[in-house]
């Protein structure tokens, strides 16, 4: 008998997903690999339930649901396992992509009329609507810190409502992760935001995540160029970013995955977004679920990050390929 989540369990109950979790796994139907996995897994709950179930005693039924959930918890452990052995030993992703392949990529620019600039950014199922508003040097929001910093005149504002992964919740304030998620796509934009003597108004975007399955903060990063361009904002250089995933073994054998999809970040050991322009980098933020990465998994990660990061790049330059030389009609103007 095997021991998994404190229950007794015979060789054969383990066994009993393994085979036909890779045969789904490998079909690689990206658009309803998610219900075909919730499917597989309830089909095995009730297969479980089904064996163990050989009398009408209460006990015996009470026994069966328990070894069901568990058997639930069983699939996801495999199915875990089964993905990280694919991408190892394959080079094949969860959706069918190469290890740095990007997903598809749409752009739009001015979809609002009234508003002063916005961009529709979309990669894959991640989707991310960002709008820019210009405003007077009155309008610089005040800070009371012991920070050094008294004002602040470009603020990024990100929202990731329940609807864009399908949920339907009440809809509260910002979370922790929404303001942080703010503050990298706000950090990433900063170098290349021209003076005040240049530019000299009061800059704020706000990006709204229509649809996620992944890397929304990078798809914010995207928009809100591509919003500071159609606003008539002259950046320095259009920044664009993407997230790199990692699947690692203890024999040292790892690879590093470009544009990571949900279930790659959760059953993944690492998310490192990179943003920058076509020079260099302007912001970078990773969480990791191992001890430490090395020096060559930094390596692959940033020189992966550059290449998806130049792809990005051209795709948004077919669309917005320069920051446009009028503000729109409804901006205010300022005059000196």
């Amino acid at each position: 008998m095997a021991s998994f989540f404190g229950i007794e369990l015979e060789k054969g109950h383990r066994a009993l997903p393994h085979a036909e979790a890779t045969a789904s796994l490998v079909l690689w139907f990206a658009s309803d690999l998610p219900g075909r996995i919730s499917t597989l897994r309830d089909s095995i709950a009730e297969a479980v339930r089904a064996q163990r179930t050989g009398g009408d005693t209460p006990a015996l039924l009470e026994g069966a649901r328990r070894e069901a959930r568990v058997s639930k918890n069983l699939f996801n452990l495999v199915q875990r396992q089964t993905v990280r052995r694919i991408v190892l030993d394959e080079g094949i992703r969860i959706d069918g992509r190469g290890l740095a392949d990007i997903r598809p990529i749409t752009v739009e620019v001015g979809l609002i009329p009234r508003a002063h600039g916005s961009g529709l950014f979309t990669r894959g199922e991640t989707q991310a609507l960002t709008v820019a508003t210009l405003g007077a040097s009155s309008d610089v929001q005040r800070i009371d810190t012991i920070s050094p910093e008294t004002e602040k005149r470009y603020l990024h504002h990100y929202n990731f409502p329940p609807y864009s992964t399908g949920e339907n919740k009440m809809m509260r304030g910002p979370s922790r992760r929404d303001i942080g998620h703010g503050h990298l796509a706000e950090r990433a934009l900063v170098p290349v935001l021209p003076g005040h003597d240049e530019f000299p108004y009061v800059i704020r975007l706000v990006s709204e995540c229509v649809t996620s399955n992944g890397s929304t903060s990078m798809a914010s990063t995207c928009g809100s160029t591509l919003a500071l361009m159609d606003a008539g904002v002259p950046i320095k250089a259009p920044v664009a970013g993407a997230a790199m995933g990692l699947i690692t073994e203890p024999d040292g054998r790892f690879v590093v995955l470009t544009d990571i999809l949900g279930k790659e970040d959760s059953i993944g050991d690492m998310d490192f977004k990179v943003t920058g322009t076509r020079d260099g980098v302007t912001a970078l933020q990773m969480d990791i679920k191992v001890q430490g990465i090395s020096e060559a998994i930094i390596r692959d990660g940033l020189k992966q990050a550059l290449a998806a990061r130049l792809q990005i790049l051209d795709k948004m330059a077919e669309v917005m390929p320069e920051a446009r030389h009028e503000m729109s009609d409804f901006a205010p103007r300022i005059t000196t």
